[in-house]
Parts: structure tokens; sequence; C-alpha cells
């Protein structure tokens, strides 16, 4: 296990110890998407209507868009808090940079 998880902190090599209500709050965000998506996946093989597919897109954007909200609420909360306490505005900048992503 600790091999797959060295794998999927992928981009930075950093971690972010999580509560146990965080981590099932986002789990459960996730789990969400998953099944909306896998849906879609169904949608799509069984020949539905354009219109109606298109419906469960929005649907699964609006589960990550929430997802997404919920992460980042809790990042600010906690990992950019915790540095400014520090004295640092490091994470602000990373915080910057990864808000600017996300709003393309």
């Amino acid at each position: 296990m600790a091999k797959e998880q060295e794998a999927l902190c992928c981009c930075s090599g950093r971690i972010k110890k999580r509560t146990e209500e965080e981590y099932k709050a986002l789990i459960h965000r996730l789990n969400r998407v998953e099944g909306q998506i896998r849906g879609i996946r169904r949608m799509l093989e069984n020949d539905a209507y354009c219109v109606d597919i298109l419906g469960q897109v929005a649907a699964a954007n609006a589960a990550l868009n929430s997802f997404s909200r919920e992460l980042l609420t809790n990042h600010i909360k906690t990992c950019v808090t915790e540095d400014i306490r520090e004295g640092s505005e490091e994470k602000v900048d990373e915080l910057v940079k990864v808000l600017r992503k996300m709003m393309k």
C-alpha cells in the first residue's frame, strides 16, 4: 500500500494528512462523480438521446465542482492558514496558481 500511496501523490511528492471526516466527505463526493461517469458510459452504450446524456454530463460536472470546492475550502483552512501563521506565503502563491488553472 505504501508504494501505491507514493505513486498516487504524483505531482509534488508532498502529502496531506486529512481528518477522518474530511476524508469520508471527499471520498463520498468522488464516489458520486464516479457513479455518474459510469452512468454516462452506460447511456452512451445504450444509445441514449444526446440531450439526456448532456444532462448527466452537467450533473457530473457539478458534482466534480462540488468536490473541488470542498477540497479547496479544506486546503485554505488548513494548509494555507498554517503557512501564513508560520510567517510564510508560499502556499498563498501556490493557491493563486492553482486558482488560475481552475478558472480556465
